[in-house]
């Protein structure tokens, strides 16, 4: 695999200014040419169905990481967007004779790819491939983790030639990991409504927003992801299906599959990253512009995508999906009366729980569900709670009708 690797080959002049605007140079609380994921697994009883976990047999780990850098490049007649550093890690703790397996395999996915030994690393065009096996984990060790009696970890590391990765970048997975596990939370009662009305009441809101906006933008669900990095055993779209975490190293298709042809694996690299550029604002996000424009919408939106679509409609941003603060600061207005939290589930409740901390009404909405094979399957949204609000409709027609009702014009 050879870098800058090509992601688009061809941008247009409106696609180079969005760049340009909404992607390159500083300016942002984040660098928004920078594309990251953590996954951590670990067996406990609390995830028991998923991560395989017995009295018996205990004490695995899988951890992913990677960190992606894009930039435009301008060597060709036409601006091309390019992936142009990766660094992709995997960690894994299992017991000792898995781990001399996996090992055996690797050895042999390296011939089958054709990379060249150069003491230290193995090269691959400008890839570079290491791994480190140790009896107790650096990590562990710094967090004072004991490592299960005839377990050993093994770390492989991709990464292009040259890039530079800083010890705190490397180091985020396990800062994430010293938080231990998400515990699921028990949903409340909350009350149900036909629309949006009950926020005319309530004015002004303020917004945050999930994958749902970006999930009518086209840009797929962040469940594809765990395909890509083969996080779980998920190869269909039930989303309500409990998928096994991979959790033994030989059951690992993502080292397999880098080694031996990286170039066939770097499309679903970078897909996510290349939806999220080419995707455009919807009616949604102009909604919430007017809405804002109007007054009823006050504040940053407060967004967990990295896809800039908030910003593209003109909206300011507030991005609190992030691995180095576990509660970002979320300017909360004093004189907003309630947050309406749009296409979010599961782990991201700070932000709401602080809203309600200051007695905000809480107002989801979210279609708690989706239609597979024609059926259609319920995902009720994690974080509601009694004296909430959950409006089970599709953001777009939703936030226009509420537009109509409030007299304000898209």
């Amino acid at each position: 695999m050879f870098f800058p690797y090509p992601v688009i080959e061809q941008l247009t002049p409106a696609q180079v200014e969005s760049w340009e605007r909404h992607f390159a140079g500083g300016g942002h609380e984040r660098a928004r040419n920078l594309e990251e994921g953590i996954w951590r697994r670990t067996q406990d009883p609390a995830n028991a169905e998923q991560s395989g976990w017995s009295e018996d047999n205990q004490g695995r780990r899988r951890v992913v990481h990677y960190r992606y850098e894009y930039n435009l490049n301008h060597v060709f007649p036409v601006p091309r967007l390019v992936l142009d550093n990766l660094y992709l890690a995997v960690s894994f703790t299992a017991p000792a004779e898995e781990i001399a397996e996996y090992r055996q395999s690797i050895g042999q996915w390296l011939a089958d790819g054709h990379w060249r030994d150069k003491g230290d690393v193995w090269a691959k065009g400008d890839l570079r491939f290491g791994l480190a096996e140790y009896d107790e984990h650096p990590q562990d060790e710094r967090a004072g983790r004991a490592t299960p009696e005839g377990f050993r970890s093994l770390d492989v590391t991709f990464i292009t030639d040259e890039y530079a990765v800083p010890r705190t970048v490397r180091n985020l997975p396990w800062d994430v990991l010293r938080g231990g596990m998400r515990v699921k939370e028990r949903r409340g009662n909350p009350s149900y409504a036909p629309d949006l009305s009950v926020l005319a009441e309530l004015l002004p809101f303020q917004v945050e927003v999930g994958c749902g906006t970006s999930i009518e933008a086209g840009i797929p669900p962040l469940h594809f992801l765990h395909e890509v990095y083969r996080v779980t055993d998920r190869r269909d779209n039930a989303l309500t299906q409990s998928h096994a975490f991979t959790m033994r190293p030989g059951d690992d298709a993502l080292v397999r599959e880098m080694l031996v042809s990286a170039d066939l694996k770097a499309p679903d690299l970078v897909a996510m990253f290349r939806s999220c550029f080419v995707a455009r604002p919807t009616a949604a996000h102009r909604a919430l512009k007017a809405l804002h424009d109007a007054g009823a919408l006050v504040g940053p939106v407060i967004t967990h995508n990295f896809d800039t679509l908030s910003a593209r409609a003109g909206l300011e941003e507030c991005f609190v999906r992030r691995y180095d603060q576990k509660e970002p600061p979320v300017p909360l207005l004093p004189e907003s009366k309630a947050l309406l939290v749009i296409g979010l589930h599961a782990d991201r409740r700070a932000v709401q729980k602080r809203a309600r901390a200051e007695g905000k009404k809480i107002v989801f909405l979210d279609t708690e569900g989706l239609e597979e094979n024609g059926v259609f399957k319920e995902y009720p949204v994690e974080g509601a709670r009694e004296g909430d609000v959950v409006v089970r409709r599709e953001a777009i027609p939703a936030l226009t009708e509420l537009c109509e009702l409030l007299g304000v014009t898209i």
